[in-house]
């Protein structure tokens, strides 16, 4: 039995080139709705890269991570 390679396997937050950018505004949205969930306050500041640290953080306490 053969598993064939993810198509687009998850790169490190860390690693990604544009990491240190200003997060997106689909970003800022969800991380919103997710520190409202987890009652916790998130920094509007947040680079792309912290960002999506900060989202499946926050996607691991609240249920909603895949």
């Amino acid at each position: 039995m053969s598993t064939a390679p993810e198509r687009n396997p998850a790169k490190d937050p860390d690693d990604w080139t544009t990491g240190d950018e200003p997060m997106t505004g689909p970003q800022e949205s969800y991380l919103g709705t997710l520190a409202q969930e987890a009652d916790e306050p998130v920094p509007d500041d947040l680079t792309k890269a912290e960002a999506s640290k900060k989202i499946d953080e926050l996607q691991d306490r609240t249920g909603r991570g895949a």
